[in-house]
């Protein structure tokens, strides 16, 4: 591993530290902080240096190499050795077109970068394997979370195999099973509690204040240094041509602001001759950003009381709230909000091009609509659509909204008939052929294949 050389930034006042406390906040102004390094932006290797070192270790066996994360270790903090490093093989997730998105939004290069295909099954991995790893560096025995679901898999995950014990705090009632039961297996002391995701990561932060435990919450820089990879790789699997969107999901607006920092990397080393817009979008029930952005010209945060099925991004006090407006300015993004209806057929239609996501991830698709409406995306353009989480990270929603209960007794229940064309109920029959035959032609009939 090559001498570290990173140091750690106020993204307010600019004060710049070589440590940090455990809340990753400025000791001047009370901010966030951020990781920069001086090679980041006049790399020795150079931008064609770096891009054939990178190529290459996709065909090693070493470790670092096998990781989607660490093969990029040149724009990634160094850790003092290799022995820290925890890893799953994480990254390394597919970049898919989507043929039939494409038809039906008129965008002619459609693509999903999805990373739900990681180890745990969300992008969550990116950033864990990184901050784990100077967590492990640092001497601590305890990590912990406060999460909607998926970083508490994630954390689980790094923590069991890289020798440390971890403490999950969850909203109770308001989190997936399929995702609270990744950290149970991986072995995490798991608290529900009665708040939401924002009342236990309040907790969190005292916590960190007077125990010895170290907080794997995005806001720990270490964690999108790690989600910066998502950005590098995709950028290499276009051939270093960027799209001219890429477009994420908007939670607690980590991942936006980790992959805004990268592209802004990439430009200042000649990675890419020009940025991407980066666009972040949110379910209507829980839009802090966007409220942020139209009410308050993104000075101040205005938080919210977030209700929304798409349980990841169920968050009404982003904690990277400031990052995310910086990067959507220095990229020229844009900021919109979805219905839980949108939603919900989005997702149904990401099911179908056979890859599939968690609903969080279906906002990207609802969201591109509404842009294109706008004339913000424009139907001859390039766009990139962020998936950050798997199909099964939430089966719930997916079996509900195909047997045409998602909406029941909610406020969307009359207009969400609109939806029908979308669902594929299971249907019970008798151990019949002919019965079976007929229902075949039957749906052969309805929906043809085109």
């Amino acid at each position: 591993m090559p001498r570290p050389t990173f140091h750690f930034r106020c993204i307010e006042c600019g004060f710049v530290t070589l440590s940090a406390a455990q809340d990753f906040r400025c000791a001047e102004c009370g901010n966030l902080l951020e990781i920069t390094d001086p090679g980041w932006k006049s790399h020795s290797l150079g931008a064609a240096g770096l891009k054939s070192i990178w190529r290459e270790r996709r065909s090693s066996n070493l470790p670092l190499d096998l990781s989607g994360v660490w093969r990029f270790r040149e724009l990634l903090p160094a850790p003092a050795s290799e022995r820290h490093v925890i890893t799953l093989r994480e990254g390394n997730t597919p970049l898919y077109e989507l043929p039939q998105s494409s038809r039906s939004t008129g965008v002619l290069r459609l693509y999903a970068k999805h990373q739900g295909m990681n180890p745990t099954g969300s992008f969550k991995d990116a950033g864990m394997t990184v901050a784990a790893t100077f967590a492990r560096q640092a001497g601590y025995s305890w990590v912990a979370c406060a999460s909607t679901g998926n970083t508490s898999a994630s954390m689980a995950a790094y923590a069991a195999r890289g020798g440390m014990r971890s403490l999950v705090l969850v909203p109770e009632g308001k989190i997936s099973w399929s995702k609270l039961s990744q950290a149970l297996d991986y072995g995490a002391l798991t608290c529900q509690l009665r708040t939401d995701f924002d009342g236990c990561l309040r907790l969190l932060q005292e916590l960190v204040r007077r125990a010895p435990v170290y907080q794997l919450n995005s806001i720990n820089p270490f964690r999108l240094e790690g989600q910066k990879t998502l950005a590098l790789e995709l950028l290499e699997q276009l051939d270093w041509q960027p799209p001219d969107h890429i477009i994420v999901p908007g939670g607690n607006l980590g991942n936006s602001s980790a992959i805004g920092k990268a592209l802004l990397e990439m430009r200042d080393l000649g990675l890419i001759p020009h940025l991407p817009k980066l666009s972040v979008i949110q379910a209507g029930g829980a839009n802090a950003l966007v409220r942020t952005l139209r009410e308050a010209g993104g000075k101040h945060l205005v938080s919210v009381q977030a209700e929304t099925r798409a349980t990841a991004i169920r968050i009404g006090n982003p904690a990277s709230w400031q990052k995310a407006v910086n990067v959507i300015r220095s990229t020229g993004g844009a900021c919109e909000q979805v219905s839980e209806l949108e939603i919900a057929q989005a997702k149904a239609e990401i099911g179908a091009e056979g890859i599939g996501c968690e609903p969080a991830s279906a906002v990207t698709l609802a969201g591109l609509k509404k842009l294109l409406q706008q004339g913000f995306v424009k139907p001859d353009e390039t766009v990139v659509l962020v998936l950050t989480g798997n199909l099964l990270k939430d089966p719930d929603f997916t079996m509900e909204f195909h047997r045409g209960d998602l909406f029941k007794g909610t406020i969307h229940e009359r207009e969400s008939s609109s939806l029908n064309p979308f669902r594929h109920t299971p249907i019970v029959l008798d151990a019949n052929l002919d019965a079976v035959i007929q229902t075949l032609e039957q749906a052969e009939k309805s929906s043809p294949i085109t």
